[in-house]
């Protein structure tokens, strides 16, 4: 049995996998890694399923113990400095940890969240079917703390020949995001506003969203009120004050603030590596 001992944390590291589907009409969204093409890649490289539950670590700094055994492991998402040991390993690279050594990510240079992957899986019991930590209803396992110790599971896949990945096009200075119109668009006096300029990924950003700043968006009818219909990853709603919201992993499952526009699905994951101050464009497109 191998055990992975949590000596820190950095900013925040979560367990996620690709989240709990088909409980939204119970409240419960679907959570899961924020950038799942990360994840999906991280476990192909060391023969997991695509599904299986990993680490979501935010901008670096978390230390991990082998105990009781080796495990096969591989980081990918925001390039992270990985150290094995005594071993400099880097990010995208298949490497084995042995009992004793302390795995080490630093802080990437880009990007905002790594994704690490056991061969085997980290094996937490899982909620709703599903492993991963939603912040916004409290759902699934607890953040990382200092002294956690996580079980890696049994392996069942076969392990690729690959020890090395292609690095990630981690991520251009101005991040555009594609964006189809809707479905409250006409609800604002100027949804065009949106692909006009730039705007810049605000501090106050999170799982739940990526909230933007760059100037307000104005309501055609401010008074006018809008039901809670159902909102989903990558929805770019208007609160109040003007300033758009882009819902990331973590989001509500509905909302009462009109929708102007939905990011296409594939430039999600690309959104939830944006750091605060980065400049985000958007980019009208057909569905």
């Amino acid at each position: 049995m191998t055990v992975l001992r949590v000596r820190r944390t950095g900013p925040l590291a979560l367990v996620e996998d690709l989240g709990r589907p088909g409980y939204a009409a119970i409240g419960v969204g679907r959570s899961g890694a924020a950038d799942r093409g990360a994840l999906r890649l991280a476990n192909r490289a060391v023969g997991n399923p695509e599904d299986a539950a990993g680490l979501e670590v935010l901008l670096g700094g978390l230390e991990l113990e082998v105990v009781g055994g080796s495990v096969t492991l591989c980081v990918t998402g925001a390039p992270a400095p990985v150290r094995v040991g005594e071993r400099n390993t880097g990010p995208s690279y298949v490497a084995t940890a042995r009992a004793g050594d302390v795995v080490r990510l630093g802080v990437p240079e880009v990007g905002l969240r790594s994704y690490v992957a056991v061969r085997g899986g980290i094996d937490v019991p899982a909620v709703l079917g599903s492993r991963s930590r939603d912040v916004l209803s409290g759902i699934g396992p607890a953040p990382l703390a200092e002294g956690d110790e996580l079980l890696v599971g049994v392996a069942t896949g076969v392990l690729p020949a690959a020890d090395l990945l292609p690095p990630p096009p981690y991520l251009p200075e101005v991040v555009e995001l594609r964006l189809v119109r809707g479905p409250r668009d006409g609800w604002l006096d100027d949804a065009d506003r949106l692909t006009v300029g730039a705007w810049t990924v605000s501090g106050e950003s999170d799982r739940v969203g990526m909230r933007l700043l760059g100037g307000a968006l104005s309501l055609r009818e401010p008074g006018r009120q809008l039901p809670s219909e159902g909102v989903w990853r990558g929805a770019v709603q208007v609160p109040p004050g003007g300033e758009p919201v882009v819902f990331l992993a973590d989001h509500p499952v509905t909302g009462g603030y009109p929708v102007a526009g939905v990011v296409v699905d594939a430039d999600v994951d690309r959104a939830a590596q944006a750091r605060p101050g980065q400049v985000v464009r958007f980019r009208w497109v057909r569905p």
